[in-house]
């Protein structure tokens, strides 16, 4: 059996990129990727997710002061920097998102219970974001090399949005600039039927 061309695509032959072309990703291509992400299920659809696109060189300056040295060329490389938040305050749109719930109920829950939920959902929006990415012919860098606290700071100093994430996004450079694939867990090693 031969895999079909989308597994490939997304998965089997897709790699992490840490270096990228110069060829720009258009604005509407970043309203299609959330578009598309925004579909995956969360718990409750609660969709905690949020997105700061960051392409301008200003911005980019305050990612990278906040980025681990190694991240920092990375970042520099990419069209585009993904800084991947989740909101707090998630629970606010319950109503619309969630009518079969009451609303006050999943607000009135401890707060790190909250918090718990948005950081967890976001992290699984976040695997979404990745494969919708590819399936738009775009290429991808996640990191979690990063000082949190400072982009909270220099991007979400007045909102309820905290950074989870960074994910570069664009054209990637291939060749040497692409390590080699690791060894993945095989079946027996990650899973279990009982």
């Amino acid at each position: 059996m031969t895999q079909p061309d989308y597994l490939n695509e997304l998965f089997i032959a897709a790699r992490t990129h840490r270096f990228y072309t110069d060829k720009p990703v258009n604005d509407d291509v970043l309203r299609q990727l959330y578009e598309i992400v925004k579909m995956g299920p969360t718990e409750s659809n609660f969709c905690p997710m949020r997105l700061t696109f960051v392409t301008s060189q200003e911005s980019r300056k305050k990612v990278i002061d906040a980025a681990g040295e190694g991240n920092r060329p990375k970042i520099q490389s990419a069209p585009v920097v993904a800084i991947v938040a989740h909101d707090i305050e998630f629970h606010k749109y319950v109503p619309n998102l969630a009518p079969q719930l009451d609303a006050q109920a999943v607000a009135s829950q401890p707060e790190e219970i909250l918090a718990k939920k948005a950081a967890l959902n976001t992290w699984l929006q976040t695997g979404y974001l990745i494969v919708a990415a590819r399936s738009l012919g775009l290429d991808c860098g996640p990191m979690i090399g990063f000082n949190a606290s400072k982009i909270d700071e220099s991007f979400y100093a007045n909102s309820s949005w905290r950074a989870s994430m960074l994910i570069n996004i664009g054209h990637g450079v291939g060749g040497d600039k692409v390590r080699d694939r690791s060894y993945r867990l095989k079946f027996d090693e990650a899973c279990e039927i009982i």
